[in-house]
């Protein structure tokens, strides 16, 4: 929760992923709340990694506060695949 949270959960991808890209999908409104659909592209190589390449859609569900920010997140994602597609083979 907060910028510093946000920063380290950046940091760590960006770690374990140094060529990571995530590519804008959509966005689809659904009420007072948006869902930021993406897809994550990249090779498991950083620190301790698995040399495996990682792709995988998913989206986050935000609510927009009243100063125009993201007042909450949830992300959704197949856990299993992400799981399998990491896996040292």
């Amino acid at each position: 929760m907060g910028r510093q949270a946000v920063e380290a959960a950046a940091q760590s991808f960006m770690t374990a992923y140094p060529d990571l890209v995530v590519k804008f999908d959509r966005l689809e409104p659904k009420g007072d709340r948006v869902l930021y659909h993406w897809t994550f592209i990249g090779t498991n190589s950083g620190p301790g990694g698995t040399g495996n390449n990682v792709r995988i859609s998913g989206y986050e569900d935000w609510k927009i506060g009243p100063e125009g920010l993201i007042a909450d997140s949830r992300g959704h994602y197949d856990a299993p695949d992400w799981d399998r597609q990491v896996k040292r083979r």
